[in-house]
């Protein structure tokens, strides 16, 4: 399993109008080709008047499977539009998007560098309204100690990639902790040291959360 990958920050939208051709771009996180195609069908039905709704994603390969890779020009001149949107975000190094460009035609022909220019400019600019972020691995953990070593544990974490996200107290001090997958061990061995090995470890799953955004 990676330890990160790269995807939206938030929704993206942007219009972009071309000799009174308008496109209309809007970027999502997904978590399938399913709810790729579930999206694509929900701009269909919003944008029902319009002729073309192109599309790309990219669906990231779970458990060592490769990943889905799938762009349509939907009736424009081949190559036209799918395949520049999916360049826009595989370029990106993008994973769980997709990306879908509506046009309403203006009435006067782009020809295929014109248009593959203003999917292009829909898609990166859908892209620039999103914003990038990491999303990466972290182990969630929690661990229980005797008060006496709060201190020196709280100072441990500020100064270390521990993410402290709950904390209850009793008879002894039990924290809720993540730490990227990477650095678990290293981390569970440092705890050990500091409380003479009397922490109590239960190791949780692992998932994906969203580090520090890269752009937007």
């Amino acid at each position: 399993m990676k330890q990160s990958y790269l995807t939206i920050k938030k929704d993206g939208d942007a219009v972009v109008e071309v000799k009174r051709s308008k496109f209309i771009g809007a970027l999502r996180a997904v978590s399938s080709s399913e709810e790729a195609e579930a999206f694509l069908a929900s701009e269909r039905k919003k944008y029902h008047d319009a002729k073309h709704h192109c599309s790309a994603y990219i669906i990231r390969g779970k458990d060592g499977a490769p990943d889905t890779i799938h762009s349509s020009d939907d009736g424009e001149p081949s190559g036209t539009a799918g395949k520049p949107m999916l360049e826009v975000i595989d370029g990106a190094g993008l994973k769980d998007v997709v990306i879908v460009v509506t046009r309403y035609f203006g009435g006067t022909l782009l020809g295929t560098g014109g248009l593959v220019r203003a999917y292009t400019d829909a898609a990166k600019a859908a892209l620039s309204d999103a914003g990038i972020a990491e999303m990466s691995l972290m182990r969630n953990f929690t661990v229980s100690f005797d008060y006496t070593y709060t201190g020196s544990i709280d100072h441990f974490i500020g100064h270390n990639a521990v993410s402290r996200l709950d904390a209850l107290y009793t008879d002894k001090v039990e924290y809720r902790l993540a730490v990227p997958e990477e650095s678990y061990d290293k981390i569970i061995k440092e705890l050990m040291n500091i409380t003479n090995s009397s922490i109590t470890v239960n190791k949780g799953s692992a998932s994906y959360v969203m580090a520090s955004p890269q752009i937007g």
